[in-house]
């Protein structure tokens, strides 16, 4: 399947677009990124098209491990790719402080006390706002307010945080990237080879299965389960542990929303996958029964 390409000049709004490449003949090719492994790296003996400026950066936060791959045109200079880095990595290190549920003094520990309200900061309002569109959406398996101790974003809070690193990089000029976290991701543009990023999305537990491979210009990909571990995920109508699938995997234009869909269709099992029929710009990759 290949989604119709927008204009260039419309990065920010365009819909993921992604070919699903024949498994068979992508042997011979070697994968730019690959998710559920350990190894996020570019492929660098594919070379860099023309004059660009490519960088790659690593940040740990308290709760997560990002990592950063800019291919940038020539004429931005290195000193404004490396502000655009930082100031990505900042956004990053700011919403672990600023938003982290584990963290006593956070906005989000805040709101579960009563002390503030959403309105009270922008930002906060949105992602409380993206917590209640997802509940919405998927019947009530993303559930932010069914869990111990109230309001929880955990689910889509990364994917929310990589959205907004990469809203940084892009108001800086730079519209052709990645960004990873586990087994997610946020791709637009293009690699250093000047073709679209090659994605491998290897099996979260089966590490002899063939990975799935996609080709990306723009989109995310969002994971639930990655680990293997059981009882990280809660069905919000029961309170006990989703054990349905092994792993959950879904694709569309938004982390947060792809981020948000995969943990509850890890909680729904199979009757989750109707979220995703015609119409919706999401689609799940994985859905691994146990």
């Amino acid at each position: 399947m290949r989604i119709d390409e927008q204009p260039r000049a419309r990065w920010v709004d365009e819909q993921p677009r992604t070919r699903w490449v024949d498994q068979a003949g992508f042997r011979s090719r070697r994968p730019d990124l690959r998710l559920g492994t350990r190894s996020h790296r570019l492929d660098r003996s594919a070379g860099t098209a023309g004059d660009r400026i490519t960088a790659e950066h690593t940040v740990r936060t308290s709760t997560a491990e990002y990592s950063l791959l800019l291919n940038a045109p020539g004429w931005l200079g290195r000193r404004i790719v490396g502000e655009a880095l930082r100031d990505a990595v900042a956004e990053l290190r700011a919403i672990d402080l600023t938003y982290g549920p584990a963290r006593p003094d956070s906005l989000v520990s805040r709101l579960r006390r009563g002390e503030i309200t959403p309105e009270s900061y922008p930002p906060l309002a949105d992602l409380v706002d993206r917590c209640a569109a997802m509940r919405a959406a998927t019947d009530g398996w993303f559930d932010a307010w069914a869990v111990p101790g109230g309001f929880d974003p955990g689910g889509l809070l990364g994917g929310w945080a990589v959205e907004r690193a990469a809203a940084r990089l892009r108001a800086a000029g730079i519209h052709d990237y990645a960004v990873l976290t586990g087994a997610d991701l946020v791709v637009r543009g293009h690699a250093a080879h000047g073709g679209p990023w090659r994605v491998a999305v290897h099996h979260p537990t089966d590490a002899h299965r063939a990975p799935l491979v996609l080709e990306m210009t723009a989109g995310a990909v969002g994971t639930s389960g990655v680990t293997g571990r059981r009882g990280h995920v809660v069905d919000p109508h029961t309170g006990e542990p989703a054990d349905h699938l092994v792993a959950a995997t879904v694709v569309g234009p938004d982390l947060a929303v792809a981020d948000a869909y995969a943990t509850a269709l890890y909680a729904a099992g199979p009757a989750g996958l109707a979220w995703f029929r015609t119409g919706s710009d999401y689609r799940a990759l994985f859905a691994h029964r146990r």
